[in-house]
């Protein structure tokens, strides 16, 4: 689909706190990129990147959920999720190539677009951001090699090591508890590697011990007891 373009509606400075990739850039780079964004809308259920598309900008989730999905067969296989402060799209800027996956909107979605030509130009010219995007290319491959890891694990302990990933990344704190979105079933099983008949059966007993809580009127799972749920993510 076609992003609706709109002013930044937050200043430069705000750069370093929602966007942990520019949290070491100095504030030269944070202004240059301020300037040359862009503010985007995108609502639930909408496709907000397309597979095969060019890469023309990186983009960053301001806030709502996403998911990163590619087509098997007749359907999608969904790879990951994105929340609050991360971003996508880099890879085909970087070796501008056609994009290898989509980006599906699960929440209505608010995001930062920033054209290719600006991110390569800043990214050369402040050695502290082309670091800190090394680092942060390093984190998401580690994460893919602990799924790995886990490939032979229970399902419950891949569930739970799913859900307590989410929650570090994009959780947000309520009281004691750790809220993040209400994902579906079906995405669930894909990113966790279990099938799908086995996450309903895990969330009940998860439930059940009053470890979470599903509330489907505001679309959340709130993780009522993240010390549990850690300490299970982590057996086997």
């Amino acid at each position: 689909m076609t992003l609706t373009a709109l002013s930044l509606p937050m200043p430069a400075e705000a750069f370093s706190e929602l966007f942990p990739l520019f949290k070491a850039a100095n504030p030269e780079t944070l202004k240059a990129l301020h300037q040359g964004s862009t503010f985007n809308e995108c609502p639930a259920g909408r496709t907000v990147l397309m597979e095969d598309s060019w890469g023309n900008a990186i983009y960053l989730v301001a806030s709502g959920w996403a998911k990163v999905r590619c087509q098997s067969g007749n359907g999608y296989v969904t790879l990951a999720m994105l929340g609050k402060g991360d971003y996508f799209g880099e890879m085909a800027v970087l070796d501008e190539s056609p994009r290898s996956t989509d980006v599906a909107a699960l929440s209505n979605v608010e995001l930062v677009s920033i054209p290719a030509p600006v991110f390569i130009q800043t990214l050369f010219k402040d050695p502290q951001l082309h670091h800190r995007m090394l680092q942060m290319m390093v984190q998401r491959l580690r994460q893919t090699h602990t799924r790995f890891q886990l490939r032979n694990k229970a399902p419950g302990i891949k569930l739970v090591h799913t859900l307590v990933g989410l929650a570090d990344s994009y959780g947000e704190p309520r009281g004691s508890a750790v809220e993040i979105f209400n994902i579906p079933e079906s995405d669930l099983a894909a990113i966790a590697d279990i099938k799908l008949s086995e996450v309903s059966k895990i969330l009940t007993k998860l439930s059940d011990r009053r470890w979470l809580n599903i509330d489907a009127n505001r679309d959340v799972i709130s993780l009522l007891d993240m010390k549990s749920l850690k300490h299970l993510s982590k057996l086997g």
